[in-house]
This record gives structure tokens, sequence and C-alpha cells, in this order.
């Protein structure tokens, strides 16, 4: 009996280790075609230079989805499609915006729109003084009802602006890196995430809000704002309405950088009066509510598994005070760059391989999450998908991937990593991260994996910022990451067997 079992147990790791094995012919086919014959950069150019950014609903969004959509097409993929993914709400795009101190002295400033707000009034440009509003709630805001209509305002901050001594670009360092590989299992609920915080509804932040939809409701004719992080002429800007198709327009809103923000509240505070000239234009669009995905597939060879799938994306949304470089044109470039590397090499995939880029991830994770939910929710539906990856994480290269608390692919995904140990990818983590659409699958079980990639300066100057453009990314280090992809990929579409799935910690809804 014990001759049986130490024979079965053998067999059982011989059979492990095979499905663990790396196709060194594959790989060397891959390597080959996209560190010599890139396109990643030429991808990346279209959906930053020539798209614009891609707000969701914008007029940007779609020029890059059809794009991207007969782009995959001329690769030779099937059933390429703009898929709608259900209700959205309004799409909004920024006309034109001009900002300047006119009065003590004349000073163009740097001020760009926040999304799903309105214009400012009228067809020429509006100048006035600005109004310090001094309010720390809605209490202390009534001393203003009334006063600030038509107005050109802006809130007191107690930010300043201190000098960094530190680099914005950094790549993580082996005692980072060593620190990650040694992590252990937390075991959170499915599809919580422990990086890229998302915050949460506290009572600042609850706080904050009433006193914006207090001032809304004063009807100023433009809201001056700025984020404290942003310095040195870099703009942290996101949204400043609401994008429901029922909801009211907001007044027009800029963010500013802190630099000039607070030199105009200190003029203020001293006295001196300021005036400044505006003209703020946006639209909105409410032909066509529904939001959108860009899918396509390599069609599966194998009778048996062809059924299955093996999904890879990024979002292709961006917020709108650049192209959205870093954020997320270089996810969305890797993945297509992927999926060439894989056509070009002549491979041909078991499993059906499916490519998506999702819209509405900057409100939400919202398009990947209906994704999932019109398509996966059923759970035979469910066990057809083998594994999902994702890059959402800037310009940097790959170092590694998280496990997403699942220890049954650590071992597998190891040895994938080894034939890129050398371009620096070998960490792997039992760690979460968060913040991005391989969520919306963990959420339903279905292993969703992000990679570790190098920071650069994503959180400190692009992300969601005016700096998040082409010139911001690092070809080389997206090169790496296509090929370290498109080898994933292809070794999850020949498996015997799908991705081990973690042990079930109660599926959460959407």
């Amino acid at each position: 009996m014990k001759l049986i079992l130490a024979v079965v147990s053998f067999l059982f790791v011989i059979s492990i280790s095979g499905q663990n094995q790396v196709d060194p012919a594959a790989v060397g086919k891959m390597k080959e075609e996209g560190l010599k014959n890139s396109k990643v950069m030429n991808f990346a150019f279209y959906l930053t230079d020539v798209s614009g950014s891609r707000l969701t609903g914008s007029p940007g969004f779609m020029r890059a989805a059809t794009w991207a959509k007969e782009e995959l097409t001329k690769m030779g993929l099937v059933n390429a499609s703009i898929e709608p993914w259900g209700d959205f709400g309004k799409g909004w795009q920024q006309e034109k915006c001009y900002l300047a101190i006119t009065a003590p002295y004349y000073q163009s400033l740097i001020a760009i729109p926040r999304a799903w707000t309105g214009s400012t009034p009228g067809k020429k440009s509006i100048t006035g003084e600005v109004v310090l509003v001094k309010a720390k709630d809605s209490v202390e805001l009534m001393q203003y009802a009334g006063k600030l209509k038509g107005k050109i305002i802006m809130q007191w901050t107690a930010a300043t602006v201190k000098p960094s001594f530190e680099a914005d670009g950094s790549r993580f360092s082996d005692t980072v890196l060593e620190r990650m590989a040694n992590a252990k299992l937390q075991v959170p609920a499915q599809g919580q995430g422990q990086g890229r915080p998302q915050g949460g509804p506290g009572g600042g932040f609850n706080a904050q809000r009433r006193l914006a939809e207090l001032i809304n409701a004063e009807q100023p004719a433009l809201i001056l704002t700025m984020n404290q992080r942003g310095n040195d002429g870099t703009v942290f800007v996101s949204s400043g309405g609401s994008f429901a198709k029922d909801a009211a327009i907001a007044p027009a809103s800029v963010a500013l950088s802190s630099d000039d923000y607070l030199r105009l509240q200190r003029m203020l505070e001293a006295g001196t009066p300021v005036t400044v000239e505006a003209d703020v234009k946006t639209q909105f669009f409410v032909d066509d509510l529904k939001g959108y995905n860009v899918v396509a597939e390599i069609p599966g060879t194998d009778p048996l598994l062809k059924d299955e799938l093996v999904m890879l994306g990024g979002h292709l949304d961006s917020w709108h005070g650049a192209t959205g470089a870093t954020d997320n044109a270089a996810g969305c470039s890797v993945m297509m760059e992927a999926i060439r590397i894989l056509q070009a090499s002549g491979l041909k995939p078991r499993r059906t391989i499916r490519i998506a880029l999702w819209g509405g991830e900057e409100q939400g994770l919202i398009g990947s999450r209906n994704y999932v939910t019109n398509h996966f929710t059923d759970s035979i539906a469910r066990t057809k998908v083998s594994a999902y990856y994702n890059l959402d994480n800037g310009t940097g290269k790959i170092r590694g991937i998280y496990l997403q608390s699942n220890p049954n692919v650590k071992d597998l995904f190891s040895a994938w990593l080894e034939p890129f140990n050398e371009m620096g990818a070998k960490t792997v983590t039992i760690s979460n991260t968060g913040g991005t659409d391989h969520q919306s699958f963990d959420r339903l079980g279905i292993p969703g994996f992000q990679f570790i990639q190098d920071p650069i300066e994503y959180d400190t100057r692009t992300h969601h910022t005016n700096m998040d453009t082409y010139d911001h990314l690092i070809a080389d280090d997206l090169k790496q990451a296509s090929v370290i992809i498109a080898s994933f990929v292809y070794h999850t579409a020949q498996r015997d067997e799908k991705i081990p799935r973690k042990a079930a910690t109660g599926q959460r809804g959407f």
C-alpha cells in the first residue's frame, strides 16, 4: 500500500511539474518578435496623440475604440466588436479653456475643466473679481447665501507647497521586491485589493461633497479648484459633476495647479483684489447613453478546449487632463502588442484568447463589472474562463505578478517568469492589488491577475494629470511587458487544465 501511495504521489508531482513547464521554442519566438519588431509604441501613438483623451462616453473614447477594433481585425482576430455593456450616462468633452489674471497684472494660468461640469455664461469670455469663500461646513457657508450667483469663486485651503527632495521617477528596489515576495497570505474577500487605495466615503469626504453641492446651488459663474498634490505646473483633475442622464449640469469648474491657486489665495487674503478673465466651454452628449468595451478573439484550435477562454485586457478610458498615456494607453497598447506577437509568431493556442479594452474603469470598473455580469454570472459560463490578465499601473516594466491571494498558482507563475528573470521579472507575491479591472473577475471567483510594475513617475507626476502624455512612456519597458504577457496568455491557453482557482471565501456581488 505504501508503495502504491508513493507511486501515485510521484506521478502527481510529475503531472503538476509538466503542467508548469515552459515551451522554450514558443518563448524564443515571442521574444524575437516582441523585442525586434515591436509595434507597441505605434499603438500607443494612435491611442494618445491621434485619439486624444478618452473619457467614457466621449468622442475621444469612440475614436480610440473604433481604431482599436479595426486594428485588431487587421491582425486577423475574429468577433471584433465595440460591445455595449449597459447604460452609462452622458458623454462630455472640453471645447475651450482660457483663464488668466488681468489685475493687478496679467498672467495666464494653467487650468483644466473638471469632467461633467458646464460652461461659463454667454458666448464670450467673462471677467470678474475672485471671491474667496472661507467655510469649512454648511453652517459657515450660510454667510455667503445669495452672494455667489454669477461670481468667480474659490474655496480657502490650508494646503501649502513643499519642495520635494526625492525624484519623481523610481523603480522597485531589490529590498522592496523581496518584501513583496515574502508577504504572507491574508485571505480577504474575493475582489478586495491591498494596493492603489480608492478611499471611501468618510466624514470628511461627505462634508466636502455636501459643501460642494451647496456651492453649486448658489450658481456661481466659475469655480476654481486645486488638488494639493499638483505642483510644478502639474494639475490633478477628474470629475466635478455627474454623468447620470438626469443629473443637473454643474457650474463651470476648473482645476489649477497648487502653485497658481495658492498665489490667488494669498493675494485675496492680503486684501489685494484679483480680477480674472475666463472662457470655459464644454459639451455634453446625450444621443447615446450606453457604455462600451472593445473585444476581439483569437480562436482556439483544440476541439476539446476551444470553447474555453483566456482573457487579457486593460482599460481604454482615461481622464481628460491629457491623453491618458500611462493610464492606461500603456496597458492597452501592451495587450494589443501581446496579441500581435502571438499572431506574428504563428503560435496556435488551444483555448480561445479574448482581448478586452474596457470603458468606464475610471468611474468604478463599471465596464468590466458589467461585462462579467453580462457574460459570466452563470456558474457554467464562469468555469469556461481559465484566467484574466490585466495591466494598469503605468509605463513601468513588469517585475512579477500579484497572486491575488491564490497560493495555488505560485509555482506555476514562478516557472513562467523564469525565462524573463534576466529582464527583471521574477517576483511572485501572494498579496493582492486593487483599483483596476482584474477585480471584476476575482469577485466572481474567476482567476484575475495584475502584474507588478515599476512605478516610474505614475503616482507622482502622470496618474490623472495634465502630464499623462506619450512622452512619459518608456518603450523598452512596454516591449518587455508585451512579451511577458504574451507568454503568460499563451501558456495559459496551452495547459491541459485551467488555471487553479483559489479557495472560495464567499463571492461578492455587484
